[in-house]
């Protein structure tokens, strides 16, 4: 029999995982760039593998949760990790960097969407709280990461500082191959039939969506912010950049809050209070002149980022509870086409228009936000606590 409170706690180091992976290939591409020396279009390729593994690895995890459990899914994403990561730093072929770059996501993926839907699995009860606890380690992740290369980097080279933090993996493997794993929910066989009626699902597809215009504003901040304030606001890149990680410190500590609000509040009503506070600071953009305004106003944007991920996987978690890990990878399969097809939208208008159109293309998706939580909340509002 499993102990809850230790598989969390592997959930967690899993997605802790995945925030060190998703800031690992930024961190070093500079190194890679040397070392290859490569011009700006393979350099585009190489960090398009990256998501494109993660959109593969959202994709496997699922049936394969449902079919054989969790233990061997989580093993096998750290091992594809680690692999990753040492093969991308050690290889002197191009060719077989771009394969490592994209087994590393892969792996990411998989710990993304397995950590995620294992934690719905095992929370009996306040799914939203207990996921928002979760995603407050992706967040550990992606903060420390830079200030680890930050204080190691006086000492030791970027790459050998990733290749001991891919071996420091290990550790959460050992952990996970310890423990004992809820069983597999479809142990006699996969029902292919029931997973692909999944697809037809309303409240499936309505969750889902409500997600592709989450990871797409998500994805939109994350990636073109230093560029907005070094452009419209004239900001240094340190400016900028530090200005973006205090976004990320304002959605971990709110996550953080959230694993006992949820417990209180109606998770639905700090969905609508989210994607408010997302279209005040996506107005404050729009106004300001003033580097502290637009400070402030990306971290009350990452504040309002906090509760889409958790809140909605929880509404999923309980409405398919069943074939949980397949939903999830429908879920997030189609929020990462989100969060690509909306970045490829914003490169197309910033190059037509200018780049001071950010702020009202995030409003543009909290408008359809707000349309998909109205409909959500009329499906599934006899099916969930909301």
């Amino acid at each position: 029999m499993y102990q809850r409170n230790k598989v969390f706690t592997a959930a967690c180091s899993t997605l802790l995982l995945f925030g060190i992976i998703l800031i690992s290939l930024g961190s070093i591409l500079p190194s890679l760039t040397a070392k290859f020396k490569i011009n700006d279009l393979s350099v585009g390729k190489l960090v398009s593998l990256l998501p494109l593994g993660i959109l593969a690895g959202s994709l496997i995890f699922g049936p394969v949760a449902d079919r054989y459990g969790y233990k061997i899914l989580l093993i096998a994403s750290v091992v594809m990790a680690v692999i990753g990561l040492e093969g991308l730093i050690f290889t002197n072929s191009f060719l077989i960097l771009q394969l490592f770059i994209f087994i590393t996501g892969i792996g990411g993926g998989i710990m993304n969407g397995g950590a995620n839907a294992l934690v719905a699995d095992i929370s009996k009860e306040y799914k939203g709280a207990n996921l928002s606890l979760l995603g407050v380690f992706f967040g550990i992740g992606a903060l420390g990461m830079p200030l680890l290369l930050g204080i190691l980097s006086k000492h030791f080279q970027y790459l050998s500082i990733i290749s001991a933090i891919a071996l420091f993996m290990l550790i959460s493997l050992i952990y996970i191959f310890l423990i004992q794993f809820p069983q597999p929910k479809q142990a006699k066989g996969f029902p292919l039939k029931d997973a692909i009626k999944l697809l037809k699902e309303p409240a499936l597809l309505l969750t889902s969506f409500f997600l592709f215009f989450e990871s797409g504003v998500e994805g939109l901040i994350n990636n073109w912010t230093t560029s907005y304030l070094q452009g419209r606001l004239k900001v240094s890149p340190y400016k900028a950049l530090y200005a973006l990680s205090f976004m990320v410190v304002g959605l971990t500590v709110t996550r953080l809050l959230l694993g006992a609000v949820l417990k209180k509040i109606s998770s639905l009503l700090i969905l609508f209070i989210s994607l408010l506070l997302i279209a005040v600071g996506s107005l404050m953009l729009i106004y300001t002149a003033s580097f502290g305004i637009a400070f402030i106003a990306l971290v009350i944007i990452g504040s309002g980022f906090a509760a889409g991920f958790p809140v909605i996987l929880g509404y999923i978690g309980q409405l398919y509870a069943n074939l949980s890990g397949t939903a999830f990878s429908i879920s997030l399969v189609i929020a990462l086409t989100g969060n690509t097809l909306l970045n490829y939208l914003f490169g197309i208008i910033a190059n037509r228009y200018t780049i001071s159109s950010l702020p009202v293309l995030l409003l543009a998706c909290i408008i359809c936000m707000l349309v998909l939580l109205i409909l959500i909340k009329q499906i599934i509002r006899s099916k969930v606590k909301i």
